[in-house]
């Protein structure tokens, strides 16, 4: 074991939050970008407090409607207590991804020729824990033989490197594409573009979630995507989980009849 994984202070978050854990939904709920949260001895990995408040730093928005997805729909969550700028909770380790030297366009200072000690350590103290967390509820439920869907809640900007993205969500997915296009199709409205597989897609090389915690245990697993202007208050966030909660509960009603 690391020495430096008990250097935390006593007032900093576990790397994850458990909501709920035994919740009966089929859903369980995965938020690993819910906060932009560094402890204080990183000295904000070299950035200023308005660069941590935009989308580099965490997904704005997600948290609160990942917690009321939790409450509405009787289901499991975990949320990661740190920022991705100290390491992503959905990227395998290792990758250029995991600990940013740049995010969109912007340098993290902090972030520059790590040493293998600080990397160990980050891995260590923010996302193996929340990796085993997510583990641990999965492999009771398994054990159980309660049916999953494993679903992560995450937003992304308006805008990207100057390109003007025309969707209001995506639902990410891969080998889960009936329950994928299930959901895309039920989230469609008037004047609200969802689309499948936008603005990101799923690959071993950049996530985590879908194809370990989700594929590699025979899961269904999906992604949501808000646009985070769409999200950055209450009202909107509480309209996207009233969109949500009947969409995801038809949803896993049609999956479970086909199981």
């Amino acid at each position: 074991m690391l020495k430096r994984e008990v250097e935390t202070a006593y007032d900093d978050p576990p790397a994850a939050e458990t909501v709920n854990p035994q919740g009966a939904s089929p859903y369980m709920l995965l938020c690993e970008h819910a906060s932009n949260y560094i402890p204080t001895r990183y000295s904000g990995l070299g950035l200023d407090a308005k660069e941590l408040q935009r989308h580099i730093a965490w997904d704005i928005g997600v948290a609160p409607i990942a917690r009321e997805l939790s409450r509405r729909l009787d289901a499991p969550l975990v949320l990661s207590g740190y920022s991705r700028l100290l390491i992503d909770c959905n990227r395998p380790t290792g990758v250029a991804s995991s600990i940013p030297e740049i995010s969109e366009t912007t340098a993290i200072p902090g972030n520059q020729t790590l040493s293998h000690e600080e990397r160990a350590y980050r891995e260590a103290a923010f996302y193996w824990p929340f990796q085993r967390e997510v583990g641990r509820i999965l492999d009771q439920r398994q054990a159980k033989g309660t049916p999953t869907i494993v679903f992560g809640v995450h937003s992304f900007t308006p805008v990207f490197k100057g390109f003007v993205r025309p969707w209001h969500a995506g639902i990410l997915f891969r080998k889960a594409e009936r329950l994928g296009h299930a959901l895309v199709d039920a989230l469609q409205e008037p004047g609200l573009t969802v689309a499948a597989n936008e603005p990101y897609q799923i690959r071993d090389e950049s996530d985590y979630t879908v194809p370990v915690h989700g594929e590699a245990r025979g899961l269904d697993a999906v992604l949501i995507e808000i646009r985070q202007d769409l999200i950055g208050d209450r009202d909107g966030q509480m309209a996207w989980v009233e969109r949500l909660v009947p969409a995801l509960q038809t949803v896993a009603a049609g999956a479970l009849a086909r199981a």
